[in-house]
């Protein structure tokens, strides 16, 4: 394997490390799971789309600059050291994006994707309900056609970003007669629709990072289908993919916080425990391993090869990765963790940290549930009975 970036390479890292200097907020902006910090965020969005950075690997006529894996890989690199704020939009982007690339219509493309870049349409997804979680197959909410519509009636739950989204993106059951995984749409629909009702789920910090969807006889126009009726099983399978496997959490992420997570323990060295140095290795370890292996994925898919079934091994991995380093932040931190509650920080570092953790504990269930993604480790690649 090449490990050297080629000139190309290195002047786009260059070009992206320069525009984030010149572009990234100085101050933080506020939660994405608030309403003014969602708007803060989205008008972030537009900051990038105005230097073509809004999704570097759509083509240029998507609001995109046409860079391949191995640039987005790059791009993310450039953007978590800087620092950057949080992506509001990737349910969007680097979800139903990809999605949209290889199923939609060339309206649908030219429709969505230039918005979608642009931040002005903010995307949330439509996946769980109240009897299916995990198991998607089990859904039930119902969208029947009539004449050019579908008439939605049902319940989606814990659907991110939905609580001030302006779309979503979701499986409904167009044949009412089917089971399982027959029988379902892949549907997009805008969250200002009559009939449909919004209910904010508050997270472990009170922020309303999820909502409810209640639809109520919500009519859809039938174009609003992505793929054919029917086949929206696989295509929601194929978002998984990108879900588990390569875009929704670049390495860079990880990378970031290993790097913060040896600092941490720098300052704090002289008063740990003589164990928690080999937890900071190994974290740092297993966050540079990860990076090397996405770099093999992005080549493969580079050479014209598919993410498969080992998009369950990625999606255990980081989020078990996430979940460990954040433990380990909050142990050499110790008891000084609870001086938040009396108002003590340390720059915010402390806050951050603990943020950090509460949002890791969630890793191993959204994307699909890890106990769930080794049924699919243990059955589908290495041929275990079920």
């Amino acid at each position: 394997m090449d490990l050297r970036y080629t000139p190309k390479q290195a002047a786009f890292r260059a070009e992206v490390r320069a525009w984030m200097q010149a572009h990234v907020p100085k101050q933080r902006l506020k939660s994405y799971d608030t309403r003014e910090g969602f708007e803060e965020h989205r008008q972030w969005e537009r900051v990038l789309n105005s230097g073509r950075f809004g999704m570097v690997t759509w083509p240029e006529a998507m609001g995109g600059r046409g860079a391949d894996l191995i640039e987005w890989l790059i791009f993310e690199e450039e953007y978590y050291r800087a620092g950057a704020p949080g992506r509001v939009n990737q349910n969007g982007i680097f979800l139903l994006g990809p999605t949209l690339m290889e199923y939609g219509t060339a309206a649908q493309k030219a429709r969505f994707l230039p918005r979608m870049a642009a931040g002005d349409e903010i995307w949330a997804q439509g996946w769980s309900e109240p009897g299916a979680g995990s198991d998607m197959a089990a859904i039930r909410t119902k969208a029947i056609r009539d004449g050019d519509h579908y008439v939605i009636n049902g319940q989606k739950t814990w659907s991110t970003r939905a609580a001030f989204a302006d779309w979503c993106f979701g499986l409904f059951r167009t044949d009412p007669e089917s089971t399982r995984h027959h029988g379902m749409s892949f549907i997009l629909l805008p969250l200002d629709t009559p009939g449909i009702t919004r209910r904010p789920i508050p997270q472990l910090d009170g922020e309303p990072g999820f909502a409810e969807l209640f639809f109520d006889d919500v009519r859809v126009p039938v174009e609003n289908r992505l793929g054919d009726e029917g086949q929206g099983w696989s295509i929601a399978m194929a978002t998984a993919g990108f879900e588990r496997g390569l875009m929704l959490r670049s390495p860079a992420r990880f990378q970031e916080t290993a790097k913060r997570l040896v600092q941490l323990y720098r300052r704090h060295e002289a008063r740990v425990a003589p164990g928690v140095r080999d937890q900071v290795l190994k974290a740092w370890m297993d966050a540079e391993a990860y990076a090397l292996n996405t770099y093999m994925t992005a080549s493969r898919l580079i050479a014209g090869g598919k993410i498969g079934q080992e998009a369950s091994l990625n999606k255990i991995f980081w989020s078990e990765l996430d979940r460990s380093m954040h433990e380990t932040a909050l142990s050499i931190l110790g008891a000084r963790g609870e001086l938040l509650a009396s108002g003590v920080d340390e720059a915010g570092e402390i806050t951050r940290w603990l943020k950090g953790f509460l949002f890791s504990l969630a890793g191993p269930i959204y994307a699909g549930a890890n106990e769930i993604q080794r049924n699919i480790i243990a059955e589908r690649l290495l041929n275990l009975p079920r």
